[in-house]
């Protein structure tokens, strides 16, 4: 079974060598980390070019969009079990491992994440702090749960998800979705990374969120549209 790791990247040089090689050390020779870099210029990718891993795949996005610019990694993948990446965390040790287990029975996975600041590492919380569902079209729907850093999948929901819809608010939960109409999937309830948080982090999750309510009903009535054609026009 190859694994594909994606990773979208922009001026993440801070914190993305340490990322890089907790990664790396849990691949095979013939997996390969794909990283989508959408126009960093802070040393970015002298970082990657110094690593000299063949099994790291550098393509470069003209979007200057994050989801898009995973949406461009994620169109290079080659690999049987997709894995999102972001540039800023740590993977733990057993998170390919682990994840794999329950791949073998479920279409989709995703973990908790024990959650810290800036380079504080031995200071963390756990993400979700309930066992509560997690999965599910509804729950997601209500309050979106999939934590794209976390998330692993078979390579069958990518061929459903892309391309990306353009209207997509974001790509973990639109992958999450397109998973949970295709097959099962499992909230692994321990954390599998660390996830840092700092002032250039990109991604809102686990932040509250500050769209009216006429936004967040627009952005869900758009999801499961989208959702009804994909599923609709791809079957």
């Amino acid at each position: 079974m190859k694994i594909s790791v994606c990773m979208a990247t922009y001026n993440g040089a801070p914190f993305l060598k340490e990322q890089l090689f907790s990664i790396l050390k849990q691949l095979s020779i013939n997996d390969e980390l794909i990283i989508s870099d959408d126009g960093s210029i802070d040393g970015t990718l002298e970082i990657i070019d110094a690593i000299r891993d063949k099994r790291i795949k550098l393509f470069h996005s003209p979007h200057k969009n994050l989801i898009f610019n995973f949406e461009n990694a994620l169109m290079q993948a080659t690999g049987d079990v997709i894995f999102l990446s972001d540039q800023d965390d740590v993977w733990f040790d057993n998170k390919v491992e682990i994840s794999l287990k329950f791949l073998e029975k479920y279409l989709l996975v995703f973990s908790n994440a024990a959650m810290f600041h800036e380079d504080d590492i031995q200071k963390t919380e756990l993400f979700f702090k309930d066992s509560g569902k997690k999965t599910g079209i509804f729950s997601n729907l209500v309050k979106v749960k999939f934590l794209g850093a976390t998330l692993a999948f078979q390579k069958s929901v990518l061929a459903k998800a892309l391309p990306f819809p353009k209207n997509l608010a974001m790509h973990d939960i639109w992958i999450g979705l397109i998973a949970e109409t295709m097959g099962p999937t499992y909230y692994i309830d321990e954390p599998l990374i660390y996830y840092r948080r700092h002032g250039n982090t990109a991604s809102t999750a686990g932040k509250a969120s500050k769209n009216p309510i006429y936004t967040k009903i627009k952005i869900r009535w758009q999801l499961l549209t989208n959702l009804f054609n994909r599923m609709w026009y791809k079957n």
